[in-house]
């Protein structure tokens, strides 16, 4: 159960959001501080499944080979064998569109070498390798999981973003998201709280509200 205060937070953001002719995602932005940003350690990098979901297609990719690719074949988005990855490899433009489009890859761990040879330099440097599935891991329960997953990655930027549901939601389900997030981040971050400077949450184009 969300903090009531970050609950209020969402109501006023989703009350003063102006209306507009298509579905708006709802965001958070956290402000860090007191820490140095230039050492990768202290870099906020954090995969949080949404307990309420993102509200939001969220586009799963597999590499996969036989029965695992086809039980893939009824959850993920796209599902790919060891003969498309090496096309992809030979191809820089639509490994690259392939890349920006994703959420997320998913790969077989036998596959994993040769992800990393043929597009390592492409998903690496966009925070997009794929998240190993182990021999004995339900590729089903993978990508469902993954569907209701956010990326908080801060880089070297004290203030970065992060979706948290959609504004046709109750903003009771957008709060308990925030909360789980925040409830992350004081765990993970060295100072805790003391190392969030202020938290903001707001439809894609309504005023900002402050959460924290």
């Amino acid at each position: 159960m969300a903090d009531q205060e970050i609950e209020q937070a969402v109501s006023r953001a989703l009350e003063d959001a102006p209306e507009r002719n298509f579905r708006e995602t709802v965001d958070l932005a956290i402000n860090l501080r007191d820490l140095d940003l230039n050492e990768p350690s202290n870099r906020v990098d954090e995969s949080i499944v949404l307990p309420s979901g993102t509200g939001q297609e969220t586009k799963i990719v597999v590499f996969a080979e036989g029965e695992t690719a086809l039980r893939a074949e009824d959850v993920a988005d796209e599902v790919f064998d060891g003969d498309d990855l090496e096309d992809l490899g030979d191809d820089d433009d639509d490994a690259k569109d392939l890349a920006d489009e994703t959420d997320f890859f998913i790969a077989e761990a036998a596959m994993m070498q040769d992800i990393g040879r043929y597009l390592g330099t492409i998903l690496g440097p966009r925070g997009k390798m794929p998240e190993p599935l182990q021999p004995d891991d339900d590729v089903v329960e993978v990508v469902s999981r993954m569907k209701n997953t956010v990326q908080l990655r801060s880089g070297d930027r004290r203030t970065f973003h992060t979706r948290v549901g959609a504004e046709d939601m109750d903003a009771e389900e957008i709060a308990d998201n925030i909360d789980v997030i925040l409830r992350r981040l004081h765990s993970n971050l060295e100072k805790g709280p003391l190392n969030i400077d202020n938290v903001y949450v707001k439809t894609t184009m309504g005023p900002s509200v402050e959460v924290a």
